[in-house]
């Protein structure tokens, strides 16, 4: 049988299908990696909203995105401004509306432009009205909001909240200026409650008469709660607790002004965020005598209803309910966005025994007055004042508590707590409840108004 010579290969041979085998995995894995892998500059980060918060304190602008963004700032001068500069951020809508944002009326920002500073860098100048110290800083995605690129900008020097507060009281019309040093207040009787909200409108309060001059100032920090990146509770139909909060504060605020010896104190008069601890800073530096924080409570069930007030525990809360809301409205300097970098070493104090004490046990009196007004006007949540562990009624000097208007997951609340009615019969019973307390704990006279260091 004949059978066919073996093939005989080279040594030659074989090292050149080596080759073409190593050469050939070679070249598909990379043109799978090149497939897989983009390169570093094509990564980029789209942002999908831009915020600007301007206020008198700071303005804050809030760059979110679905990605992390790395950055750089700076601040140059002649002329001032800011420049921002990100990392593999495309310049999109979102950024190029930028300046739209930006009103004539902000302290501190002139205008923006935005551009390409080098391949993969997109670079963000803020024209400034003046010089300012700026603070930025990322947070993670947290409820509604993915990640948040903030900006900050200070004025160099802070402005003194008891110097503008009297600047205010001595340009109201008509406003009497507040002495130096006085006496304390003689006791003041108490009015009459208003009509329930299903009735007649409360009849406007009537003007108290005119008191002596030596009659010391009263002075009342009214909070709205949340602000700016913290709408706060939201209702069924969309009403956001930030703006209900607000407008409460402001008649409040308006009520409490027009007694000759009492003027408010607002934390913050317009949509913006004031970190926890600098509410309770800003009452302590106007001397205020009370510290009121307005709320509006939320459920997730509807059916929950009626008005509630809290003061500060030093032993835990009184009830699980008390202990969950105490949770998450200290939890609200999260969303609102502060820097955890910078020390804040008032929220992290222990309790002070004696004055702490004190304080407590004043705010009872004056969480009672209130609770008892507001059930003249809305169903009570709770007839008792309860207590947990607040962030914004620590202020070791000042009597201050918690209101939960309405529930604002109430539909039918909601409703009410949007009605500009409700809003005016919520701050009377406040106000009353304010004045039924001093009437029986008239504040002690001071020697002089000054800013707490």
């Amino acid at each position: 049988m004949f059978r066919a010579a073996p093939q005989v290969t080279s040594h030659r041979d074989r090292q050149r299908r080596r080759s073409f085998t190593f050469f050939t995995l070679f070249f598909i894995a990379l043109w799978l990696l090149v497939g897989w892998v983009k390169p570093a500059h094509s990564q980029t980060v789209q942002i999908t909203t831009a915020r600007v918060w301007p206020s008198p304190d700071y303005t804050r602008i809030t760059l979110e995105s679905k990605e992390p963004v790395k950055f750089t700032v700076m601040s140059v001068k002649d002329p001032d401004r800011i420049v921002l500069d990100l990392d593999s951020v495309d310049i999109n809508a979102v950024l190029k509306e930028l300046n739209e944002k930006i009103g004539p009326n902000d302290p501190y920002i002139k205008a923006v432009r935005v551009g390409r500073f080098k391949p993969g860098m997109t670079r963000i100048v803020f024209d400034l009205k003046s010089e300012v110290r700026p603070q930025a800083f990322t947070l993670a995605p947290i409820a509604e909001y993915g990640h948040r690129l903030v900006l900050d900008l200070y004025p160099l020097v802070a402005a003194d909240p008891l110097l503008a507060f009297l600047e205010k009281i001595e340009t109201q019309k008509g406003a009497p200026t507040p002495p130096p040093a006085a006496e304390a207040v003689p006791p003041v009787a108490a009015a009459t409650p208003p009509t329930p909200a299903d009735k007649a409108p409360p009849a406007p309060a009537r003007p108290a008469a005119k008191r002596p001059a030596t009659e010391r100032l009263i002075i009342v920090a009214v909070d709205a709660g949340h602000g700016g990146e913290d709408p706060g509770a939201r209702g069924r139909g969309g009403t956001r607790e930030k703006n209900v909060t607000l407008a409460i504060a402001r008649k409040l605020k308006a009520r409490i002004d027009q007694e000759p010896n009492m003027r408010a104190f607002l934390t913050r008069d317009d949509d913006y965020y004031v970190p926890l601890h600098v509410r309770v800073q800003k009452a302590r530096r106007v001397k205020a005598d009370l510290f009121v924080s307005i709320h509006a409570d939320s459920f997730i069930k509807p059916h929950a209803r009626g008005s509630s007030v809290f003061a500060l525990s030093e032993r835990g809360a009184t009830s699980a309910a008390a202990g969950w809301l105490a949770k998450k409205e200290n939890e609200a300097d999260l969303i609102g966005g502060v820097n955890l970098d910078v020390k804040d070493p008032y929220l992290k104090q222990t309790l002070l025994d004696l004055s702490q004490t004190a304080q407590i046990n004043d705010s009872l009196k004056l969480a009672k007055a209130v609770l008892s007004e507001l059930g003249e006007i809305n169903q009570l949540h709770k007839g008792e004042v309860e207590q947990a562990g607040f962030a914004v009624l620590k202020a070791p000097d000042i009597p201050s508590i918690l209101v939960e208007t309405a529930f604002i997951s109430n539909p039918d609340e909601e409703k009410k707590l949007k009605s500009d009615t409700h809003q005016k019969q919520m701050a009377e019973a406040v106000f009353q409840g304010i004045r039924a307390y001093f009437s029986k704990n008239p504040p002690l006279a001071r020697d002089r108004l000054v800013s707490n260091p």
